[in-house]
């Protein structure tokens, strides 16, 4: 069996918990979450043609210290 690899900062724990907390969050929950990501300062949500997201995600993830995740 391989041994599952994680992105530096993560491990079971931190996966497992991330998991229990969407599989038992409400709608409600999910929903006011997915908005608050719009009032955060300092980011900016845009839409993308489908074809141009890998591009995107390579020029943040060489733009920055932490990749895509945080």
């Amino acid at each position: 069996m391989n041994k599952t690899e994680f992105p530096q900062g993560w491990d079971e724990p931190k996966v497992k918990k991330l998991i229990a907390h969407y599989e038992n969050a409400s709608e409600n929950e999910l929903a006011a979450e997915d908005e608050a990501l719009f009032e955060v300062s300092g980011q900016t949500t845009m839409v993308i043609p489908d074809n141009l997201v890998p591009a995107v995600r390579d020029l943040i993830f060489k733009n920055t210290n932490e990749g895509i995740i945080s």
